[in-house]
């Protein structure tokens, strides 16, 4: 209908009158009223200006030399104008490397492999470790202290802390070797994880490692989750209510680490072990306590079953396996 109120329209003024009236393109009219094209579309002429083959061949050649390998455009331009060449314009090139597929890097580079996705299982106490480094503020800007922290993945644990003002590999290695002899770890017992620090990966930490029978973990580049041990008991000691914004010196630090870890090992209930603290499952006496837990179910169901609905309490079951990243079938069968 529209059509046919603009074509008379546009008989009795004109096209762009009538357009102008109805609101409607022009383009749309002549579009309707053009006969439509048979066959496969026409290809555009080459202009007349073109590079011929033999000449696009040329600068690519001349692109990837290794005199001009490593430039841009833009630079080998201007290198062969000084020299008194000229192949085609800096848009011409762009466009051939990108024809190409030669656009971004046309230098051969050297690949790395992919890192291997740890998988680590823990099946009790002291068979998988995870230690990071964090930072504590000082007294004043630009003032910071380093916490070192170990924690068995297994029983979330931690086995051993320490701040110093800052971080060495030679530190890392007293530290670490402290911990492993407080324990009484044995050749081959345990692995130790953590992410691809300076201190993680020196060459005193590895060889304390080796000479020990320590297996050696390490997360891949910027994966933030391969960690995750330390990095929610580092949450949780940060946004402890009593966490300082700063401290006032390096041993305010390390009474207050004192007094947060002691907490934490044997007051806190973590909810990742059955409410149960991380010393009783580190040291084997949350069975007893499950025991007991279940004892004083009992006794409030025999005394008030309407209360529970007839369904008989339990307390909450303790895991019998940690891991850092969901083991494949491969590796739980290697470690059953």
């Amino acid at each position: 209908m529209i059509d046919d109120h603009f074509d008379e329209l546009a008989k009795q003024t004109c096209v762009r009158r009538a357009a102008a009236l109805l609101g409607r393109p022009r383009a749309t009219h002549y579009r309707r009223h053009q006969p439509p094209k048979l066959g496969p579309p026409v290809p555009r002429p080459a202009p007349a200006n073109a590079l011929t083959e033999t000449e696009r061949q040329h600068v690519l050649a001349v692109l990837r030399s290794p005199e001009y390998s490593d430039l841009a455009p833009a630079q080998v331009w201007a290198r062969l104008l000084d020299d008194g060449v000229y192949l085609c314009s800096i848009a011409t090139m762009y466009r051939l490397l990108a024809v190409a597929g030669e656009n971004r890097e046309r230098r051969r580079q050297r690949t790395h492999p992919a890192k291997k996705k740890p998988e680590l299982i823990a099946r009790g106490p002291n068979e998988v470790w995870s230690w990071d480094i964090t930072k504590l503020r000082g007294p004043t800007r630009g003032v910071y202290y380093e916490l070192f922290v170990i924690i068995d993945i297994y029983s979330r644990y931690v086995v051993a802390w320490c701040i110093a003002p800052a971080e060495t590999g030679e530190l890392a290695k007293e530290f670490i070797d402290a911990a492993i002899q407080s324990q009484g770890v044995a050749r081959n017992q345990l692995t130790l994880h953590a992410d691809r620090g300076t201190s993680m990966t020196s060459k005193p930490v590895a060889q304390l490692l080796v000479d020990l029978g320590v297996a050696r973990s390490h997360s891949r580049p910027h994966v933030s989750n391969d960690n995750p041990y330390s990095e929610a008991q580092f949450k949780t000691l940060k946004y402890c209510p009593a966490f300082p914004t700063n401290f006032g010196s390096i041993h305010d630090a390390r009474a207050f680490c004192e007094t947060f870890f002691a907490y934490y090992n044997h007051e806190h209930r973590h909810s990742g072990i059955a409410l149960h603290t991380p010393a009783s499952v580190h040291y084997g006496t949350s069975t007893e306590i499950s025991a007991q837990r279940a004892a004083t179910l009992d006794a409030a169901y025999a005394a008030n079953p309407d209360r529970f609905r007839g369904r008989r309490p339990a307390p909450p079951k303790l895991p019998t396996v940690a891991w850092i990243n969901d083991p494949s079938r491969e590796a739980l069968i290697q470690n059953n």
